[in-house]
């Protein structure tokens, strides 16, 4: 659709305009973000009993982002590690609750951050946050209490899994020598991800003031958690098409930034490479 509305000329220009500073700043925040989500990740498993050492968790976050970039939803890489994970520990049904978890306590705090700086900072969505974060809100709540009512009249399995979700974010997430430390990692995670899209959107010749452009950032990251798309590309650049057009920019500039964002992603997973290299051999041997 993007294509047929605007042609090839922002993508192949976006892509013209990457160089080596751009790769470089790609590399070093991709690698701190990186770090910071296996701190996070760790925090999480040991809160569930689960062994994870952070070299282990860098190494295979780096192998789930490269999978995450080149193939389709967005969280296969995130589905092996949790399985890999399990298996190793013998629990793969807590390895896959410690990735769920390490994610969604993500996703949770980049929301927030999002509807917190949406509703200062100036953007298209501004007069609509509160009734946004309202009905986020009573979605939540209709959820939880849904959740409690089916896990006191469902089925035995369900309630089990009930149980199970409450005891996990009572004792894990929630726990005093866990949430601040996963909060944290979280925020440094958000930033991670805020700078290099701001690295993508000067690659892509775009001077616009950090605030102005921080908003339509901000906007173009929550379209990615949507698994609806190919190696992150896709509603990312319909959303910044869009939010840039709206902002009195224009949708190709968007659609640029974006994309160049889209192969920073790619250029920043690359050590990734190695890892899957490395443990092929181990297989093999």
């Amino acid at each position: 659709m993007l294509v047929w509305r605007l042609g090839s000329g922002p993508f192949l220009a976006g892509l013209r305009l990457i160089d080596g500073w751009a790769v470089g700043a790609a590399l070093s925040v991709g690698g701190a973000t990186i770090v910071a989500c296996a701190w996070r990740w760790r925090i999480v498993a040991r809160g569930l009993g689960l062994r994870l050492s952070l070299w282990t968790a860098t190494a295979e976050l780096y192998r789930a982002c490269l999978i995450n970039s080149t193939l389709p939803s967005g969280v296969l890489g995130d589905v092996d590690r949790a399985v890999g994970h399990g298996r190793a520990e013998g629990d793969v049904s807590r390895g896959i609750r410690a990735v769920v978890w390490e994610r969604s306590a993500g996703q949770v705090v980049q929301i927030a951050l999002a509807l917190t700086l949406l509703w200062v900072l100036p953007s298209p969505v501004r007069p609509f946050v509160p009734r946004i974060a309202a009905v986020a809100g009573l979605v939540a709540l209709t959820v939880v209490v849904l959740a409690l009512v089916a896990g006191r009249r469902g089925p035995q399995w369900w309630r089990g899994a009930i149980r199970t979700v409450r005891t996990d974010v009572r004792e894990v997430l929630l726990a005093r020598r866990i949430w601040p430390g996963v909060v944290f990692f979280s925020v440094v995670a958000v930033g991670g991800h805020l700078v290099t899209f701001l690295v993508a959107a000067r690659t892509a010749g775009l001077t616009v003031p950090a605030t102005q452009l921080l908003p339509l950032t901000l906007l173009a990251l929550l379209a990615m958690g949507i698994p609806a798309n190919i190696g992150g590309f896709g509603p990312r650049e319909g959303v910044a098409a869009w939010a840039f057009a709206a902002a009195g920019l224009t949708a190709a500039q968007g659609v640029a930034t974006a994309t160049v964002y889209g192969v920073l992603v790619l250029v920043a997973s690359l050590p990734g490479v190695a890892v899957l290299l490395f443990r092929r051999r181990t297989v093999a041997s």
